[in-house]
Order: structure tokens, then C-alpha cells, then sequence
């Protein structure tokens, strides 16, 4: 089955063909002289103007409108792949817009397990999409800077053991529905030798399905640890530059351009994106504010203020060294 992505692809791509037929036959569309006309009082500027306002898009509603349909009827096909999980897919539902997730007295009750177990909500997760949306907390001079269209592309690499099964496919779900096509290489996901059972066929089958060719996944056949297993992810990878990421965050849009281009000046570069926090009791997205990230002595890691003169340049788009 075709990812959705790829099926977006090639729906915007029929419209465009449609659109540019259906502008072909009007514009080239038989004229008949009558004897004694002239070729231009045959088609008036006016009447081309009045076929284009009306007739063409006419058409072209109704071409969207169509592939409006064949879209939903595709999404709702992948989106059973999450169902048969227990899972949801879409926009909306708990926790949209990255507001605390709720759950009934009586699914209070079933959560207390899990939550220990995982040491965050996976119950309230498992009722949160996979597709949720969460706030765009970028600054605004962030939002309007520009990139070029030659960006390397990325290789995203997830580091999992034992994690809940909604948490990392919505981390998935997120690199996907925030990283630029062009521009994700592909997804790693690196098991560092779970036990769960859903963390293997059900994994692999579904991630299969709803994204061939885009996610791997590999299994370390022993415990290695963190640093090896990333390194494991590295093997895998065949983009330009790779990332690692636990598998239990959300990617905001725009988050992959200036980590690409500040690489692709300084090859030697090792990029820390803006970190805000999701909260394990309800899913939350909490702000932080601008920081860097650094270790104490002991190698806990730790926010660190911006410098002064970072503060005196009033550009909060600037990287914080």
C-alpha cells in the first residue's frame, strides 16, 4: 500500500495535470470564421477572460473536489492500520493544539500500571493521535528567515528500549508530518533488544504499511547501551546528515531547515534544536524559554542562559554557541 505521503504526491500532481489540460483545451480550443469576420472579433478578450472565470473553474472544483474524496478514501485505509493497534491517527481528538490530555475515573483507574511501568501515561497516550497537533512556539523573526532549496537531507535516528508503542509512532508520525519531503532521507528506528511484543511484528508490520521504504527498522541482538546502539542507527543511515532523537518526542514545523543549514556551512557542527518539554502525566507541551544546552562537571545536563552579548544583538533567530 502507498504511504499517504507519497499519495499526496501524486494527487497534487493529477490536479496540476488536470488543470493545465483543461487550460490547454481553452486556450486552444477550434475557432470557426465566418466569412467577412476578422480572426480577432472571433474570440473578444472579454469572453476568454469570462470561459476562464467560469467554465475552468468550475472544472477545477470539481477535479478538487474529487481528489478531496480519493484522499479521504486513501487516509481512511491507512488509517485502519492504527486502528487494528488501538491507536488513532488525525488532527484532533485529546490533547490538540498540545493542551493536557484527560481521562475518565474509570481510565484513571486502568492507567496506574502502565504509568509505572513506562514512567510516563502510556494509557492517556494510547488516546492521543499519532497526527495531534502542538503549538509553534518558534519566534516570529524565526518563522519569516528563508532557506535554499539544495539543504542535505537527513537521516532521523529513534533509540528505543521497551518505550510504548503510541509514543513512538507518534514520534514517527511527527518527523514525517513536520520534516520537508525532500529533505528526510529516512527514519531509523534502532531497538536496543526490547521484550515487548508489540515493539516487534506489530511495529514492523505497521510501519511497513504505512511508510514503506521510508522507516527501518534495526534490532540490536543483545543490550548495548545508548551510545552504541546510535551508532548502530549511524551504520544504517544513508543520508547526509544524520540526527538522533529519543523515540518519545514531536517535531514543530520548520524545526529541520536551520539545523540543515547551519551544518551545511560548518560540516564540523553538531546542532542542538530549541527543547521544550512534554509533560508524563498528560502530554502537555511546556515552553522553555531560549537556552542552550550544556553539562555540569558530574555530566548532568542542563539549561544554560544565553550570553550577554547574545541578548544585547536582539535577534532571537541567532544560535546560541
Amino acid at each position: 500500500m502507498a504511504s499517504l505521503r507519497r499519495v499526496k504526491v501524486l494527487l497534487v500532481l493529477n490536479l496540476i495535470a488536470v488543470a493545465g489540460f483543461v487550460l490547454f483545451l481553452a486556450k486552444c480550443r477550434p475557432i470557426t470564421a465566418k466569412s467577412g469576420d476578422s480572426f480577432h472579433d472571433i474570440h473578444p478578450r472579454a469572453e476568454v477572460a469570462n470561459l476562464t472565470a467560469h467554465g475552468i473553474s468550475s472544472i477545477q472544483d470539481a477535479v478538487l473536489k474529487r481528489l478531496s474524496l480519493l484522499e479521504d478514501i486513501v487516509y481512511r485505509q491507512l488509517n485502519g492500520l492504527s486502528k487494528s493497534l488501538g491507536l488513532i491517527e488525525g488532527y484532533g481528538g485529546r490533547g490538540k493544539g498540545g493542551l493536557p490530555a484527560t481521562l475518565s475515573p474509570e481510565e484513571e483507574e486502568k492507567a496506574k500500571g502502565p504509568h509505572e511501568k513506562y514512567g510516563y501515561n502510556s494509557y492517556l497516550s494510547e488516546k492521543i493521535s499519532l497526527d495531534r497537533s502542538i503549538p509553534d512556539y518558534r519566534p516570529t523573526k524565526c518563522k519569516e528567515l528563508k532557506y535554499g532549496k539544495d539543504l542535505p537531507q537527513i537521516s532521523i535516528i529513534f533509540i528505543f528500549v521497551n518505550e510504548a508503542l503510541s509514543v513512538i509512532l507518534r514520534s514517527v508520525h511527527s518527523a514525517v508530518n513536520h520534516t520537508p519531503a525532500h529533505l528526510l532521507k529516512e527514519i531509523i528506528l534502532v531497538d536496543d533488544n526490547s521484550d515487548e511484543e508489540e515493539l516487534k511484528a506489530p511495529l514492523e508490520e505497521y510501519v511497513n504499511k504505512r511508510y514503506p521504504g521510508l522507516v527501518k527498522v534495526v534490532r540490536n541482538q543483545k543490550r548495548e547501551g545508548l551510545i552504541r546502539a546510535r551508532i548502530e542507527g549511524w551504520k544504517a543511515a544513508t543520508g547526509q546528515i544524520t540526527g538522533f532523537f529519543d523515540a518519545h518526542v514531536e517535531f514543530t514545523a520548520g524545526w529541520a531547515e536551520p539545523v540543515l543549514s547551519r551544518i551545511q556551512e560548518n560540516r564540523k557542527r553538531v546542532i542542538l534544536p530549541s527543547i521544550d518539554n512534554i509533560k508524563q502525566d498528560n502530554f502537555e507541551v511546556q515552553r522553555y524559554e531560549n537556552s542552550a544546552h550544556g553539562y555540569s562537571w558530574e555530566l548532568w545536563c542542563m539549561y544554560i542562559s544565553p550570553p550577554k552579548d547574545w541578548w544585547d544583538a536582539g535577534d532571537p533567530s541567532l544560535p546560541i554557541r
